[in-house]
């Protein structure tokens, strides 16, 4: 009954506020809607690995707007240890800018969840560091970092063949030991991409690496408060980045974690796209005087 006299006694406002009440719900439900209906079109998809002789998994995003006839954008996302492909292409606004922007996403294994890509080398002892169980059997294959690092080319070269790819739109995008397998593989073929996103980057080599790929543009994310990658880490690689003059951009979340600042963070995605959107594959510099043909 009191809920009948408020009505009756002040129709406007109530009536003001239930209009406000069934627009944001209805707002709130075609968002939802929207979101369900984008990540209804992510695959999840298996391949035969020859090297490793099994079946290895990976999953895919196209936009709905993909035409065969108009090269597309394609960004290689790589997952964090213990992490899969099915979590990482599930991140906050991922898929979602990829359909707005217009790009095919496609996230690798990297032959299982702690093969770190190839960036720690190329075979397995530094599982050793990474179980839980010290005393258990490594049950990891002898060159575990290079079928990691395999895995990504060859689904690369997957997709490369099915879909219209613009060849001078390749971006390498990845969170954690994903976003140090970003920067490893990235300057290992500097000559594919057209952009790197590192997200938290667990690499422990040294960013003097950068000197023979600063044509490479780089955009960096790291929380300031990450207790399992040091912001430090990225500050050094983002310095190296700003010594060399290189195309790059940094994110430095105040108070940022090392799992939902990333996963759960819509609006740096976003930025991520912006990045992308503005950069370009672009060729190595020619090395001094071989304009001119010295040497040659």
């Amino acid at each position: 009954m009191t809920n009948i006299v408020t009505w009756t006694k002040k129709p406007a406002l109530t009536l003001a506020a239930a209009s406000i009440a069934w627009f944001c719900l209805s707002t709130a439900l075609y968002a939802q809607s929207e979101t369900a209906s984008v990540h209804d079109r992510i695959q999840t998809r298996t391949y035969d690995f020859k090297d490793a002789e099994k079946e290895v998994e990976y999953t895919l995003f196209v936009p709905s707007g993909y035409d065969a006839a108009k090269p597309t954008p394609l960004i290689v996302l790589l997952h964090g240890l213990g992490s899969n492909p099915r979590q990482v292409i599930r991140y906050q606004g991922l898929v979602e800018g990829a359909e707005e922007n217009g790009y095919i996403v496609v996230a690798p294994y990297g032959y299982n969840e702690r093969g770190w890509y190839g960036s720690l080398g190329q075979d397995n002892e530094f599982a050793r560091r990474f179980r839980r169980d010290q005393n258990a059997p490594l049950n990891e294959p002898e060159n575990l970092g290079e079928l990691s690092e395999k895995d990504v080319f060859n689904v690369l070269a997957l997709i490369r063949e099915e879909f219209t790819i613009d060849e001078d739109r390749i971006y390498l995008m990845g969170h954690s030991m994903g976003g140090g397998g970003t920067l490893y593989l990235g300057m290992k073929r500097a000559d594919l991409w057209a952009g790197l996103a590192p997200m938290a980057p667990a690499i422990y080599s040294s960013p003097d690496q950068l000197e023979p790929v600063q044509h490479l543009s780089v955009i960096v994310v790291q929380g300031d408060s990450d207790r399992l990658v040091s912001v430090e880490i990225a500050r050094r690689w983002v310095a190296k980045m700003e010594e060399l003059e290189m195309s790059h951009e940094y994110i430095e979340i105040e108070d940022g974690n090392h799992v939902s600042s990333i996963t759960r963070n819509p609006e740096m995605i976003g930025k991520i796209f912006a990045f992308f959107n503005a950069h370009k594959r672009r060729d190595a510099p020619e090395p001094a005087g071989a304009a001119a043909g010295e040497g040659l």
